[in-house]
């Protein structure tokens, strides 16, 4: 295993993870509750900044493995699903778009593997349609974290809107990376 501080990056976003999710087990008598929802909105903005760092830094060092290629990915998926999870236990994101999103990531995840292992990851490579979906995740899930008004804007409405397109998003980037992949699999799998 490489290591360089893009792989570091993406390790220390794995390592924030159980941190956001275990503010929220603290009792509200060590920590208020707006102080928690801070903390865990600021560590995930943090998480995903590294998101976008790390990528960039191993472009710029030429530093990309095909161990980072594999674990940032990772990195991403287990950060998204694991706050979408507690969003979910503290109702502040709806079971539908949970389940939504998280569908989507082990599907296509899925896919990925498959493709790869026939010779056809050129046609589930990562799409701009995926992009944008990230982005609306990554900005609705710490305004739902956060759940009160920044600025004057209510935060909780802008990230259920946000979650709710990144929902519409997931469902669309799925469509398309599974038609870009079904000649492949219609021909492997007959």
């Amino acid at each position: 295993m490489p290591l360089n501080i893009p792989i570091v990056l993406t390790w220390l976003r794995i390592a924030l993870i159980p941190l956001v999710v275990g503010l929220f087990y603290l009792p509200d008598t060590w920590m208020a509750p707006a102080t928690r929802d801070t903390l865990a909105a600021i560590c995930f903005i943090g998480a995903a900044l590294t998101d976008w760092f790390d990528g960039w830094l191993a472009r710029r060092w030429n530093q990309t493995s095909a161990f980072g290629a594999f674990l940032d990915p990772v990195a991403d998926k287990l950060m998204v699903c694991a706050a979408l999870l507690v969003l979910l236990n503290l109702g502040r994101v709806d079971a539908f778009i949970a389940l939504i999103i998280i569908g989507r990531e082990i599907t296509i995840s899925a896919l990925r593997e498959w493709m790869a292992q026939i010779g056809a990851s050129a046609s589930v490579a990562v799409h701009r349609l995926g992009k944008f979906k990230t982005a609306a995740q990554m900005v609705a899930i710490p305004c739902l974290l956060y759940d009160r008004p920044i600025l004057g804007v209510d935060a909780a409405w802008a990230g259920t809107l946000l979650i709710w397109v990144a929902g519409v998003l997931t469902v669309w980037s799925m469509l398309y990376y599974l038609q870009r992949a079904w000649p492949a699999i219609r021909d492997k799998s007959l």
